[in-house]
């Protein structure tokens, strides 16, 4: 008599379905990827624009930088874009050269419409990289510089860890919008945590600057008016 065999079951484990979390998380890190490969692709030469500056007011290495509170090494470095400045310090740069940050874009022309439109890959991006290892800022200019004589307005793609690496103090009034991630905003003494969906405002006289102190990608809509920055 043959005994009856006993087949071994296994359940089969579905998968968890991913949660609301796990795909914000996972939407974040490709929007970061998308921003690094356009960085890497649509980065404008910026050294050649703040050599052309330079040039232009007739100010040596040694003045462009002792006015900017760096080394003349630095600033030659800077020039011939073998490494990229913190944004601070651009925009020390920028104001001993009478410029703005908006000048170092790289921006394509358009006919003589009112309306310009710039679709995602169209916007000229500028990349800053303090650390000096990836975790620096993104700025994606919304408004083309010669169209707009009262707003500069950009996307701030901040990576974890990425910081401004100083104060900035310039002219007019900013106002700002948190896309996605989590931002630390100082101003004066004064420091805010500033979350998905936060807006800010202030005087751009005072002495201001962030970091990204979350874990993923941070996104923030800036405007300036005047484009003073």
């Amino acid at each position: 008599m043959q005994r009856p065999v006993r087949r071994a079951t296994h359940e089969m484990q579905m998968p968890d379905k991913p949660t609301p979390k796990d795909r914000a998380n996972a939407a974040a890190g490709e929007q970061a990827e998308r921003g690094r490969r356009r960085g890497d692709a649509g980065d404008p030469r910026i050294g050649t624009r703040l050599k052309h500056a330079r040039l232009t007011k007739g100010l040596s290495l040694k003045q462009v930088g002792a006015a900017a509170g760096c080394s003349e090494s630095f600033v030659s470095k800077v020039e011939h874009d073998h490494v990229r400045p913190s944004l601070a310090m651009l925009h020390r740069l920028v104001r001993v050269l009478e410029i703005n940050v908006a000048a170092l874009f790289d921006e394509t022309q358009h006919d003589d419409s009112p309306v310009v439109i710039l679709g995602p890959e169209a916007r000229p991006v500028i990349r800053t990289d303090p650390l000096r290892r990836g975790e620096g800022i993104m700025l994606e200019r919304l408004i083309p510089n010669a169209r707009s004589a009262l707003l500069q307005a950009n996307i701030h793609h901040v990576e974890p860890g990425g910081t401004s690496d100083g104060k900035i103090q310039h002219e007019g009034e900013e106002i700002g919008y948190v896309l996605e991630g989590e931002l630390e905003l100082t101003v004066e003494e004064r420091v805010f945590t500033l979350r998905e969906g936060d807006s800010f405002y202030f005087p751009s006289q005072m002495a201001h600057g962030y970091r990204n102190v979350g874990a993923t990608l941070a996104r923030i809509v800036w405007v300036n008016t005047p484009p003073s920055f």
